[in-house]
């Protein structure tokens, strides 16, 4: 009887249904981050590759100009100060000398074609500009103040006039084209560099306005060891403030980068 029903059980049971053929769900849509990542620069997002690798070249063309423009410009600047007794010419002469290692510092941020995006190394740039800025403020600072304090007033003549003019425009010319290839590119490094360049401008165009001021209003004599006195601050403030907002993102990239 138990072979019987089991025989039986077998002959009627059910046939399993086959399984029923789902439709692959539809692949996800690749959407464009709205954020490049902690170790890439906003222009990673901006630009083409060859877009990039175009304006990288260009931002070291424009780098190695600087170089040879402010190093020809700090030697007719310090040897202006030293005759003449002028702390706006060595606050100049300062600043062109920080100009040619600020733009030495960028030849090496973009001397790596496959690093023009990398965060880490724009980062470590800036660091090194925020350093030579507080350290190159105290300097010019310590020059003017003590022309004040010896009341050491500015020769003019021929020679501080002719570098006064020609270092007044071409560090404008050097700075609107740092800024814009900083701005670009996303790079503060860039556009710190460019920043360098304006306050020598600004610095070139000072020993001018200093010295014609003296020359009509002799009482004036402060005038130009107090340029150089604001100008120092201006980049101790703005050294500073890049020190402190460099130092946690070296960190944070650097820890990125090993972890990667």
């Amino acid at each position: 009887v138990s072979e019987l029903m089991r025989h039986q059980s077998h002959t009627h049971r059910m046939p399993s249904r086959p399984p029923v053929c789902q439709m692959p769900s539809p692949p996800p849509v690749c959407q464009m981050p709205s954020r490049p990542p902690v170790c890439l620069l906003e222009s990673s997002l901006r630009l083409k590759p060859h877009e990039a690798q175009s304006f990288r070249r260009k931002a070291l063309a424009v780098s190695w100009v600087s170089v040879v423009v402010t190093t020809a410009l700090a030697i007719a600047a310090f040897i202006v100060s030293f005759m003449r007794h002028s702390s706006s010419a060595f606050g100049f002469a300062f600043d062109a000398s920080l100009d040619v290692l600020s733009s030495a510092i960028v030849l090496w941020r973009y001397s790596n074609a496959a690093a023009v995006h990398c965060a880490h190394r724009e980062h470590v740039a800036c660091l090194v500009l925020a350093v030579l800025f507080v350290l190159s403020s105290f300097c010019i600072m310590g020059k003017a103040v003590h022309d004040l304090i010896t009341r050491n007033p500015p020769e003019l003549d021929d020679f501080l006039l002719s570098v006064s003019v020609l270092s007044g425009a071409l560090c404008s010319v050097l700075a609107i084209l740092k800024m814009f290839l900083g701005r670009v590119l996303t790079s503060r490094a860039l556009i710190t560099d460019g920043f360098n360049s304006l306050v020598g401008a600004l610095m070139g165009f000072s020993i001018l306005v200093s010295a014609e001021v003296f020359k009509n209003h002799p009482d004036v004599w402060f005038l130009d060891g107090t340029i150089g006195v604001l100008i120092g601050v201006v980049i101790l403030v703005y050294g500073v403030k890049l020190l402190v907002d460099m130092v946690p993102r070296v960190r944070q990239t650097r820890q990125y980068e090993r972890f990667d």
